[in-house]
């Protein structure tokens, strides 16, 4: 059996072991790298650190450390508690606001399973006081997350694009952003439409007809002030969120808030690095506030960190080793180019469903390079496709996010909620690789 396909199979080992044992992934590809680089390829420790990505673990760190301040000081529930007055009380918009905002959190630096995490308890918590479907609230706020994950200051967007840049792959930033802002937004429309979220605005029409009939009624066991109570409150967008410390701002709250922008302009008006400005502005918020922030460098998403830096560093090890190319001429032996295309985003899209994202991502667009630098296929569109078939799927309930979903969700039966979200993730990962093959790759993107 020769060296290259023994490193793979030890890959595939890696992320059964991680899937069925619940050990980091992460952990197992640094071991993997150990054992294959010192055993299989005879590497020295050296060319096995190579493939460290130490520029994308200053920018896990970096985004993480100072969103857990966020987290810490309120300001996350504060954006939360903001965006739900800004439909001043109007049910049938409120998934709408949780795909927005889980969008917007992730954009900004969030990960993805943090920002579903901060959001998806009171999102599915909406979704059991106003008879809103589980399963459409629950695929409104992963779909958002992911949506916006692929901005190019988000943990997503900075993990692909340095990946393209690190393999000299033609890239855009901004196609990649727009391809799963899109594609996600579409899927979000017709989850709502399929699953009560137009039933939401009748239900409130016949509320008002109802109220109205009972005001001109006359109605004496006080229904009629009731109702203008709650209207009243709808209005104001009270009652759906409570009127206690975390709906203001405070100072903390606004340095936060002015951190995160700051952020933004750095990285897109000025091109500094994300990761080196989130952890200065994440100082800089300790020093002024150190009882808001004494916790947050516990929770950076340290598991995530050492998923995607062992992963890239195994990856590393496979591309010493000449794996990757190996790799890559089997696939364009298959002959025909798009066949070999739509079968990678349906690989993608498999094993994601079962295993993280990100190092789905990690191992499959350096896998691709070899076929992509042929120039058959356009390298734009075909990384979109994998970035976005290798993490549209983590509403299956076997992923971080659907699991974080299926958790949140009270007063639910858990076992008939989490067979909706399986068959749903099957949906799409039997759907939504071919869709995006046939609109990105297709057409020869990039």
């Amino acid at each position: 059996m020769s060296a290259e396909l023994i490193s793979i199979l030890v890959l595939v080992v890696v992320f059964v072991i991680a899937t069925t044992r619940s050990i980091n992934m992460g952990a197992l590809a640094f071991a993997a790298a150990f054992g294959v680089g010192e055993l299989v390829a005879d590497l020295d420790a050296d060319k096995i650190f190579a493939g460290f990505p130490g520029d994308l673990f200053v920018v896990l760190v970096g985004v993480t450390y100072l969103f857990a301040i966020a987290r810490a000081n309120g300001t996350t529930d504060w954006l939360v508690h903001a965006s739900i007055r800004l439909v001043r009380g109007r049910v049938v918009l409120i998934p709408w606001v949780m795909f927005v905002l889980t969008g917007a959190l992730t954009a900004i630096g969030a990960v993805s399973p943090a920002a579903v995490a901060i959001v998806a308890p009171i999102a599915l918590s909406f979704a059991a006081r106003y008879s809103i479907s589980p399963l459409l609230m629950g695929a409104m706020v992963v779909h958002g997350a992911q949506g916006g994950g692929f901005s190019p200051i988000s943990i997503y967007g900075s993990i692909v694009n340095g990946i393209v840049e690190r393999e000299d792959l033609p890239g855009s930033e901004i196609a990649l952003f727009l391809a799963s802002l899109i594609v996600n937004l579409v899927i979000a429309a017709v989850v709502f439409v399929l699953f009560g979220g137009l039933k939401l605005s009748r239900a409130e029409e016949t509320d008002r007809q109802k109220a109205t009939e009972a005001d001109r009624d006359g109605d004496e066991d006080g229904k009629k002030t009731k109702e203008e109570d709650k209207d009243k409150e709808k209005e104001n967008g009270e009652g759906l969120v409570p009127d206690d410390d975390t709906s203001r701002l405070n100072p903390a709250r606004i340095a936060t808030l002015a951190a995160l922008v700051a952020l933004v302009v750095a990285v897109l008006a000025f091109d500094l690095d994300a990761g080196l400005t989130s952890i200065t502005l994440a100082v800089l918020l300790s020093t002024a506030w150190p009882e808001d922030s004494r916790n947050a460098v516990g929770q950076i998403a340290w598991p995530t960190v050492l998923l995607i830096c062992g992963v890239l560093t195994y990856v590393g090890v496979l591309d010493e080793m000449g794996t990757i190319d190996w790799a890559g001429e089997g696939v364009s032996d298959i002959g025909v180019p798009l066949l070999s295309a739509v079968l990678l985003c349906y690989i993608g899209a498999l094993v994601s469903a079962f295993a993280s994202s990100v190092g789905i991502m990690g191992a499959l667009i350096p896998l691709a390079v070899p076929f992509l630098a042929q120039g058959e296929i356009g390298a734009i569109g075909m990384v979109a496709a994998l970035a976005v078939s290798a993490t549209v799927v983590d509403v299956s309930p076997f992923s971080t996010n659907g699991a974080l979903v299926l958790a949140a969700a009270p007063g639910v039966d858990r076992e008939r909620f989490f067979r909706q979200l399986m068959m749903y993730g099957g949906i799409v990962v039997a759907v939504v690789p071919a869709v995006v093959w046939l609109a990105l790759v297709v057409p020869e993107w990039g």
